[in-house]
């Protein structure tokens, strides 16, 4: 019987665990530019409608938006929420850029409870700023942080030099 039992409580953590692993890689028309970066965050640009629909049943629990009220999330946010996932929106722009975007960002991602994350943009573009200044947070040198940042989708000129601002900025 304890045998069995313990059999039976093998599986259903084993199912759990299988259930809450996102997935390794995504269609680009799906998200584009999508990573996996961890067992418990993603990293992308805009999601299609379709892709939104299926966050939950691909093992996300919450959705990060980096994107302004005035790109039209609210969307994205209607069909997230919809589907009892958690909606957090910390809007970037290289023009006012700050420690405090990464830091509101980085309260849900040192969240245990938050995981998995999908973390996305338009293009993944300050996705990459964000997670290059994490990263310095984090103990990372400026060169790795800037690099791990590119590694995520950091491009844009105008976004590397916002990073490099707030990574000067004490």
């Amino acid at each position: 019987m304890k045998k069995r039992t313990s059999l039976m409580l093998l599986a259903i953590l084993s199912f759990v665990a299988s259930a809450a692993e996102i997935p390794a890689s995504m269609e680009k028309a799906e998200i584009p530019n999508y990573q996996k970066l961890g067992p418990g965050l993603a990293v992308g640009g805009q999601p299609a409608p379709d892709a939104l629909k299926k966050l939950g049943a691909m093992g996300f629990r919450t959705v990060v938006s980096l994107r302004a009220p005035s790109e039209g999330f609210g969307k994205d946010q209607a069909v997230v929420e919809g589907e009892g996932l958690r909606w957090v929106n910390v809007p970037v722009r290289p023009d006012t850029f700050t420690k405090k975007d990464v830091e509101a960002v980085a309260k849900v991602l040192d969240d245990p409870k938050a995981g998995p994350v999908l973390l996305y943009c338009g293009s993944s573009n300050r996705v990459g700023g964000v997670l290059a200044v994490y990263q310095a947070t984090k103990g990372k040198s400026h060169d790795e942080a800037l690099a791990e940042g590119k590694k995520a989708g950091l491009k844009s000129p105008q976004m590397i030099e916002a990073v490099e601002k707030v990574l000067r900025t004490p």
